[in-house]
């Protein structure tokens, strides 16, 4: 499961943490990042992912 989410993290970075902890702070950092640059939305979300 964690391979499917990874991928998915690294097409959409907000979808990939929201499958992962749901809406919450990690969530909102995640989407800000990816609107101000998308590597580092993506390097976010696969820190969450194995993080959690």
């Amino acid at each position: 499961m964690d391979l499917l989410r990874i991928i998915i993290a690294i097409i959409l970075p907000p979808l990939g943490v929201f499958l992962q902890v749901g809406i919450g702070k990690h969530f909102w950092i995640n989407v800000l990042l990816t609107i101000l640059g998308y590597i580092p939305g993506i390097i976010h979300a696969l820190w969450v992912i194995r993080r959690y």
